[in-house]
């Protein structure tokens, strides 16, 4: 079984761009021939894990003591959580597929071929192809509660407390005198009446947030962000449980060879290999001489899956399972009624072809 690729990476862009293309026009100056390259098929594999990080309040032995309910978050932890795998595929050259075309003195057919020398497209525009990059969310200031900084809630009465325990206590009565606030507001009852709706929604939410600080002190707080990262795999065979990516309780997603984390496979079948074109007769079509190449690509299934589930499940076109036929050249230098075509980028086939 042939070796497949891997490389990891993360995506850091900002914006989506447009893929970038280049016409070029057989002349006189390129004695009306045109360099291009066919496509080997890659895979980006979309990675995105949640990362849950708890941590104990200081006053946990005592919530079900001073206020009746029991504390699950006992010692501080973070895990992680394999969300979803998303795979795409897109072209890159192939080094061993590079063809020259040369067509018909005098004619001026022309082409498009995208930054690294794919061919997308003869005598038409080629097949729009956005790649939409992530985004990076700005970092959001934190509030106290997400830092487990409890000093706004701390009363000069907790902190003159001689024990934990006695600190644990001061803070559960400042919890209930604070849901009686909340109630007396509520009710009208307040012996401070707001001013208006949103002086009274103001000081409600004041409310809620000291409770949830002091809540914190004994329940613990839970912090839960996402992670996507990129891994881009170049099948170039049937392969069954190739690990691709780890998951780790403690960093989260990582590369294959980090072995502190549980692995994810690959599994990939080739459902179909590319076939030669045939006549009425069965007959295996002759290659036009000189002729424009493109591919006829293979398909595969595509499995993955971590701890024995699958998690991602697809089947692919794949240039590499597939062969390469011509177009005769002079269907695109004919002045009269020049023929057009466009090809897809991942795979070098035929997606449009008229005139």
């Amino acid at each position: 079984m042939k070796k497949s690729i891997l490389s990891l990476c993360i995506l850091f862009s900002v914006c989506s761009y447009a893929q970038e293309t280049t016409k070029f026009t057989a002349g006189k100056h390129n004695e009306y021939g045109l360099l291009y390259s066919l496509p080997q098929t890659v895979f980006d594999i979309e990675v995105t894990a949640t990362k849950t990080t708890q941590k104990a309040g200081p006053y946990y032995k005592y919530a079900e003591k001073y206020l009746g309910v029991p504390v699950s978050i006992t010692e501080d932890k973070v895990f992680w959580n394999l969300d979803k795998v998303n795979v795409t595929s897109h072209g890159i050259p192939d080094k061993g597929q590079e063809y020259l075309v040369k067509f018909k003195s005098g004619s001026a057919p022309f082409m498009y071929l995208n930054k690294d020398g794919l061919l997308l497209s003869i005598n038409t525009e080629p097949i729009t192809e956005s790649i939409k990059a992530k985004t990076l969310t700005p970092a959001k200031t934190p509030s106290p509660l997400e830092n487990n900084n409890y000093a706004s809630v701390l009363t000069e009465e907790m902190l003159m407390s001689g024990s934990t325990a006695k600190m644990a206590e001061v803070a559960a009565k400042q919890i209930y005198r604070i849901r009686e606030s909340r109630l007396d507001l509520s009710t009208g009852e307040s012996d401070q009446k707001p001013a208006d709706g949103a002086a009274l929604k103001l000081m409600m939410q004041q409310l809620d947030e000291q409770e949830s600080t002091l809540m914190a002190m004994f329940m613990g707080t839970t912090k839960t962000e996402q992670v996507v990262k990129h891994f881009t795999w170049t099948p170039t065979d049937e392969t069954a449980n190739e690990i691709i990516f780890r998951i780790s309780d403690l960093i989260g997603i990582v590369d294959k060879n980090n072995l502190s984390g549980a692995p994810v496979y690959m599994n990939l079948k080739i459902t179909e290999k590319g076939e030669y074109p045939v006549d009425a007769k069965g007959n295996i079509k002759e290659m036009p001489k000189n002729g424009v190449a493109y591919c006829i690509p293979g398909k595969a299934a595509v499995e993955i899956t971590y701890k024995g589930k699958p998690v991602f499940k697809n089947s692919f076109q794949v240039a590499q399972f597939g062969i390469v036929y011509g177009l005769d050249p002079s269907l695109f230098d004919n002045k009269k009624a020049p023929a057009h075509v466009t090809f897809y980028p991942q795979t070098g086939a035929i997606h449009e072809i008229g005139q």
